[in-house]
């Protein structure tokens, strides 16, 4: 069953900065470009097949994991949200949902 997904406004504000720290660095928008649409395509594929991401201790809620970022996200009966995106490659004590 198709869901729509919805970005919260955490999830939406990390996303960006991770994608403007890649702008910056590379000097050059291309990276950032693949990698959004790496994850938009991800996630079509999660709106079809929810349970397909890691299941965490809260049962409505799962991990998609792409490249070095967490996408945790939690699944309701109309919809996806994406709660919050997550570097792998951080200190995992400093992340908090």
């Amino acid at each position: 069953m198709f869901r729509e997904i919805v970005w919260s406004q955490r999830a939406i504000k990390e996303w960006i900065k991770i994608l403007e720290y890649w702008n910056e660095r590379n000097k050059s928008y291309a990276y950032s470009l693949k990698l959004d649409h790496l994850v938009k395509a991800s996630f079509a594929i999660v709106a079809n097949s929810p349970e397909i991401g890691k299941a965490t201790d809260s049962p409505s809620i799962r991990i998609k994991v792409i490249l070095d970022y967490l996408f945790y996200y939690r699944i309701t009966p109309g919809h996806i949200e994406i709660l919050s995106v997550w570097d792998s490659r951080r200190n995992p004590k400093k992340f908090k949902l």
